[in-house]
């Protein structure tokens, strides 16, 4: 069973820096495309930031791009996306998924985990 474990958020000030993880376990992490998701208050799933496999390609979602990086390490199961220059905008609950995108509420499997970014 796809177990995906998410931490790192917290309450930040605009301007600050975050990284979350994201802890795979269940199927072969390594095979696997890799992505970040958010959901804000009141509004649907947005996707943020893609992976693949060997961590040679990424891609973001222009909300972000330039601030966020995404990274995984295959060794430890493990991927992580490293936030910069946070605005209140980028506050959300995030999710990791073992996929690229589409990305539907239905492929997420962890609890997600709370970014706040306000002054």
């Amino acid at each position: 069973e796809v177990h995906l474990v998410e931490s790192g958020g917290d309450l930040v000030q605009p301007g600050g820096s975050l990284r979350l993880s994201c802890a795979a376990s269940g199927f072969s992490f390594s095979f696997y495309i890799m992505s970040w998701v958010r959901q804000a208050p009141g509004k649907g799933l947005e996707w943020v930031s893609t992976i693949n496999r060997g961590a040679s390609g990424t891609t973001y979602a222009d909300s972000v791009k330039g601030r966020f990086t995404i990274s995984r390490d295959n060794t430890k199961n493990t991927l992580y996306l490293q936030m910069n220059s946070l605005k209140p905008e980028d506050t959300a609950v995030y999710y990791c998924a073992n996929r690229g995108p589409p990305i539907a509420p239905t492929h997420l499997r962890g609890q997600g985990t709370q970014v706040t970014v306000s002054s």
